[in-house]
């Protein structure tokens, strides 16, 4: 590291332990909630996908969901001179609870990368925004990838950092199987009686005949299906999305999203794609690290980050044996879907034919 680099790393460090009343933040501490409420606004702009969703602090690791949808009806009248009011509740009163589970985003920066930030004015901003973006893509990968909760996570084995939480759609999987479908629940119903069916545990799309060569004739019809098992509250709602896989739809039908500003500061991180045209009648979304044969119907607002005030942990050492400086920070994340009956999730898409079944023996 040059000396020159060195003074600023030094001061970056002073202004961290300054901000958090630490002297030395090389050493373990809990970052003020303060700094927790700043840097969770920051993570936020660091992505358009999670400056559309919702990322909450909650004082407890596990208890019920804070999001309130309006799902049921509360307009009534009561005859007040012979029973009581009664007020309803207009949210989703389904049992599901959230749990907060600690989660490490530790983060490291080479000396060469350093040295060639040293001569720039926004260096500390630099370096923030650094750590910020790789927490920001994590985040993003467990919820839409995320199954289990794994004592030590291996990221070799799963790279999608699927061992490190639940995610959204997991969620959805184990908690609301009535709005999941992975090949059975949105088959056609007409089959013929010529051996050519349908594999198990897909759903094909594509030109063909319903019923023995394809499910779908095209995504559309397979969205039409797919809102149906939305609770009926919701299926004509206006801000309803459908986030698509990659391998769905053509390129041609996105395009990215502009930003509301022009300065690179009040700029969003541009990862989310919107469709030129509508798929089932709806918004078709492209984002980060989606399954790419899958589809999510629900709205952007209706998927949380949970995360647990108090939890926040970080650390920030120079280690010169492996010239790299290393940021290491925890915090306490659970991923929330608010209201189950708003979200429909339907895998194991196939855009082609369902192959034919094999010829009978001795035929």
């Amino acid at each position: 590291m040059l000396n020159a680099t060195r003074n600023k790393y030094n001061a970056y460090t002073q202004q961290i332990g300054k901000l958090n009343n630490v002297a030395d933040p090389s050493r373990q501490f809990e970052v003020l909630p303060s700094v927790a409420q700043t840097l969770r606004a920051k993570l936020k702009t660091s992505s358009d996908f999670l400056s559309k969703i919702n990322i909450i602090p909650v004082v407890a690791q596990e208890g019920d969901k804070v999001g309130v949808g309006v799902k049921g009806t509360i307009a009534s009248r009561t005859d007040t001179r012979t029973k009581d009011r009664e007020p309803r509740y207009p949210g989703d009163l389904d049992e599901t609870r959230y749990r907060c589970e600690k989660t490490d985003f530790d983060t490291l920066v080479r000396y060469e990368t350093l040295d060639a930030w040293a001569h720039q004015p926004n260096f500390q901003t630099l370096l923030r925004d650094a750590i910020i973006s790789a927490k920001a893509v994590d985040i993003i990968t467990i919820g839409f990838n995320g199954v289990f909760v794994a004592k030590t996570t291996d990221a070799t084995k799963y790279p999608l950092l699927q061992d490190v939480n639940k995610g959204w759609l997991q969620h959805i999987r184990e908690d609301a199987p009535e709005r999941h479908a992975a090949g059975g629940e949105l088959k056609a119903e007409v089959r013929n009686d010529d051996g050519v069916v349908t594999a198990a545990g897909a759903i094909y799309v594509g030109a063909g005949e319903v019923g023995s060569e394809v499910d779908y004739v095209n995504i559309d019809a397979l969205v039409f299906a797919g809102i149906e098992l939305l609770d009926e509250n919701y299926r004509e709602d206006t801000d309803l999305v459908v986030i698509v896989g990659r391998t769905l739809v053509n390129d041609k039908y996105f395009s990215i999203v502009n930003a509301s500003g022009d300065k690179a500061t009040e700029q969003l991180a541009r990862d989310v794609l919107l469709s030129d045209k509508k798929i089932g009648g709806l918004t078709a979304v492209r984002v980060p690290k989606f399954p790419k044969n899958a589809i999510l119907i629900t709205t952007l607002a209706n998927l949380s980050v949970y995360e647990q005030i108090g939890t926040e942990r970080r650390k920030i050492e120079d280690n010169a044996k492996r010239d790299q400086i290393e940021n290491y920070e925890s915090v306490n994340h659970a991923y929330v879907v608010e209201d189950m009956g708003k979200a429909v999730l339907i895998e194991n898409i196939v855009m082609g034919k369902a192959p034919a079944a094999p010829a009978p023996a001795g035929g």
